[in-house]
């Protein structure tokens, strides 16, 4: 059984990653997504244990001093991370894992587990962002201002990603993720668990 494989989404807020993560978990049945802890406060229509697991401050940094956390970072004053265990087991199991992570948190990850794929989803115009930051309607004016302000600090960190997708049109982003995907899937390295039979009756038989 092949190991499965971990991806990454990054983005600056507002760019869609959520909306992309949802509708690729719909759509690739092997892959599933990882639920992150938070010390943020939930949104409305948010749940705890699917959209996050919200946690206070104080059980958020018993965690970290416990090593639980695959990664771990503070964006917009509140902190989040990546449950280690979780992911692995999930890994192990021949499943394909989604982050939806910050940029501090892939350079984390890309350090411990080299082989992840990541991709970082960019907006088509910093105008595109705002719109869509307001449309949400779910943080006040100034955490929208404190937001675009440090949108593009974040996508300084663009080249740091093995891909790069405009989320313009959403079905066309979810294409482009999608043919991503399936490219990993046709590597090399996951084929050779999987094709190790037709392999050697190939060059043996």
């Amino acid at each position: 059984m092949r190991a499965g494989k971990l991806y990454m989404i990054t983005a600056p807020s507002g760019a869609g990653k959520t909306s992309l993560v949802q509708e690729l978990v719909r759509l690739h049945d092997n892959l599933h997504v990882s639920v992150s802890h938070t010390t943020r406060p939930a949104r409305t229509g948010e749940e705890d244990g699917v959209n996050y697991h919200f946690v206070t401050k104080k059980r958020f940094e018993q965690m970290l001093s416990q090593g639980d956390f695959l990664e771990a970072a503070e964006v917009y004053g509140h902190h989040y991370g990546t449950s280690q265990s979780w992911v692995e087991n999930q890994l192990q199991l021949g499943n394909d894992v989604i982050l939806e992570i910050d940029w501090q948190g892939a350079q984390q990850v890309r350090n411990l587990l080299p082989d992840v794929c990541s991709v970082f989803i960019l907006p088509p115009s910093l105008e595109a962002l705002t719109e869509r930051l307001k449309v949400r309607a779910q943080d006040e004016c100034d955490v929208i201002e404190n937001r675009m302000r440090q949108a593009q600090s974040v996508i300084k960190h663009v080249m740091e990603a093995d891909f790069v997708v405009v989320n313009d049109d959403f079905k066309i982003a979810i294409h482009d993720i999608s043919a991503i995907i399936r490219s990993q899937s046709l590597n090399a390295n996951s084929q050779k668990a999987s094709l190790k039979d037709l392999i050697n009756s190939l060059t043996y038989g």
